[in-house]
């Protein structure tokens, strides 16, 4: 089918296709009630507990045909059915129309029966300015850039799999080996190859991508294309947003808050708290989003001139801010005389003027979370009797275990392990991903009660341990609900890696259905197909010593895979006695090449140089089902 694009009207149906867009965070064309109550709990209804929940409750009975997906068509028609007047006007306002959003008509055979999609001009004109600022030195991206934000190119640059790759390594530095990166004589074939190195290696970053294949991206679908988009350069944006990274964020703790909590909270909250201690260093009133309250650029412009480097520093340049601005009374004049400032601290990205005083909350967000980057203007903190030295990154066991959940779509999202999996929601979310079926009529779902609601929390837990005993008939041994209630490291990791070993040996359906498949089914498989390739390496175990020069994973592959492995990349050393430089640049190379030929590897480089017993049947048991796949062809 033939894609149109035309300019959407004002009217209930286009808000409502736009609000369905934004709660369907998956793409999949339906929308849970998980979905449903983040959108209630993000958009904060002024509206008690007891009615927002009888409004979910309003939309989940509206699911006509009993499949617990909502349709758009289920979506229009609950919609209508709630007559509340109070709610109509505020679900209005929370999702009205931006101008610039566009439809188009679906373009796969399916999707062409009348399906319609919607993206954001606003969205696609900001993201070619970042992508061309943040791309416009790298030589690979020559025939690319600069990308012009007035019409589609970006649709179309995005064909061969380089710049998503690209802005991967940008927000993720070293996720991808770029010598895999196919950049030269490039042909479908060589470009889909990139593109499923972009889609794997963006799922092995937290990336949702349920629902995109090369083909969607290779075809240019607009809402796919920025939806990819914003997941990567959000990652970049938020990277250092953490109190682990940058300890002078413990100056946002609140009176009487504890350290423990401050460390739980979300980027989007620890933004919010930064904007609001330069307002109140600046004696001005705080904001409590970044949509409404940023409309007319007066915390823009105090943020600004409070950021503003003061030349105190060594070779620091003194910045002057012209708060001028603030008495304009057009507030499209006034947000342009405020990106005027931002322009002089180099921060004049994402946003437009009429960005600002419609308030999209996606843009601005990155419009701060860039200013945060560029100038965070916080000092060190003063200990107050904290040990801030014991204040520890995620391990690289924690972090892949997060992306791994993040990048199926759980929801809400999982940006600290054990504190967001506390309530249990996104656990039990994981057991359906691996085919353990939940009676979610026993699931407390929120918004919770402000009394008791930490013991809905601990009955969602125990109700996850119980289903990991008699269901997945998971090892638990002295694991309880209590613990993962409290955000027990020791516990939670033992559930979660079950989880994810369930989800990866899942792939391998002609054996078994996940249960079933030992290690020792894997180890015999990798072996017997090294041997069958005249390969001479093996392994004895998943612990094996020869793991760290990453030498069977690229025999495997090249076994499966002929001609994906380029043999002058690959350093085999004198008796395989490698360098640890040697070791890890093998490493890097395999598990890209893994990623590159379909293999949705989440493990890390280091995880096979330092012979990671878990990471490592990972690794193998994705090429075992590549290989299998290959083999059923």
């Amino acid at each position: 089918m033939e894609n149109h694009v035309t300019q959407i009207s004002r009217d209930d149906l286009d808000d409502l296709r736009e609000a369905f867009n934004k709660i369907d965070i998956d793409n999949s064309g339906y929308v849970s009630d998980f979905e449903l109550q983040e959108l209630f709990r993000e958009a904060s209804f002024s509206l008690p507990g007891y009615r927002v929940r009888e409004i979910v409750e309003t939309f989940i009975a509206g699911d006509t045909n009993k499949d617990e997906k909502i349709s758009f068509e289920e979506f229009v028609s609950i919609y209508q059915e709630l007559k509340s007047k109070e709610f109509s006007e505020t679900f209005r306002r929370t999702i009205a129309r931006k101008d610039g959003i566009r439809s188009f008509g679906g373009m796969s055979g399916i999707s062409s029966e009348g399906t319609q999609h919607s993206y954001s001009d606003e969205e696609k004109v900001a993201f070619v300015n970042w992508l061309n600022k943040a791309l416009i030195k790298d030589p690979d991206c020559q025939h690319l850039l600069p990308m012009n934000p007035d019409n589609d190119s970006l649709f179309t640059s995005v064909r061969d799999g380089i710049l998503l790759c690209k802005m991967i390594n940008l927000s993720q530095p070293d996720t991808i080996d770029e010598r895999v990166i196919n950049t030269k004589k490039l042909t479908t074939f060589t470009m889909t190859e990139n593109l499923v190195l972009a889609l794997n290696s963006a799922s092995a970053i937290g990336c949702t991508v349920v629902n995109i294949d090369a083909h969607d991206l290779m075809a240019g679908k607009p809402h796919l294309v920025l939806g990819l988009l914003w997941q990567i350069i959000k990652i970049g944006l938020f990277a250092d947003i953490e109190i682990s990274r940058n300890e002078a964020l413990i100056n946002l703790l609140a009176e009487g808050e504890e350290l423990d909590h401050l460390l739980s909270v979300s980027p989007e909250e620890l933004l919010l708290r930064w904007v609001n201690n330069h307002l109140h260093n600046a004696g001005t009133q705080p904001i409590r989003n970044f949509s409404e309250d940023i409309k007319d650029s007066r915390a823009y412009f105090y943020l600004l001139d409070q950021i503003a480097p003061k030349g105190e520093g060594d070779n620091e340049m003194r910045v002057d801010i012209d708060m001028s601005g603030l008495n304009e009374c057009d507030l499209e004049r006034r947000a342009e005389l405020m990106l005027c400032q931002a322009a002089k601290l180099d921060c004049r990205q994402f946003v437009s003027p009429h960005d600002v005083t419609s308030g999209n909350s996606k843009l601005n967000l990155a419009f701060v979370a860039n200013m945060f980057n560029m100038h965070p203007a916080l000092q060190k903190p003063q200990s107050n009797g904290r040990d801030t030295e014991l204040i520890e990154g995620e391990s690289r066991e924690e972090k892949t275990f997060r992306n791994w959940m993040n990048s199926l779509g759980v929801s809400p999202y999982v940006n600290h392990l054990y504190s967001d999996l506390c309530d249990a929601l996104v656990i039990l979310q994981l057991y359906e991903k691996v085919n353990v079926p939940v009676n979610w009529k026993k699931v407390n779902k929120p918004p919770h009660p402000v009394l008791g609601a930490n013991m809905k929390k601990l009955e969602n837990c125990n109700y996850a341990v119980e289903l990991g005993r008699t269901e997945a008939r998971f090892s638990l041994v002295g694991i309880g609900g209590e613990n993962l209630n409290e955000g027990s490291a020791m516990h939670t990791l033992a559930l979660v890696w079950q989880l994810m070993r369930r989800y990866t040996v899942l792939v391998l359906s002609d054996l078994g259905d996940g249960e079933k498949v030992g290690d020792q089914i894997i180890l015999s498989w990798v072996n017997s197909t090294l041997s069958h390739g005249r390969k001479a390496t093996q392994i004895s175990s998943f612990k094996d010593k020869t793991i760290s020069t990453s030498l069977p994973v690229i025999d495997l592959i090249e076994t499966i895979a002929p001609g994906a492995i380029k043999s002058e990349m690959v350093k085999r050393g004198e008796k395989g006695m490698l360098s640890d430089a040697d070791k890890l640049n093998n490493a890097k190379y395999a598990i890209s090449v893994a990623r590159k030929i379909g293999a949705r590897v989440y493990a890390l480089p280091d995880d096979l140089v330092e012979v990671k017993p878990k990471m490592v049947l990972t690794v193998f048991a994705c090429l075992m089902g590549r290989g299998l796949k290959k083999a059923d062809r």
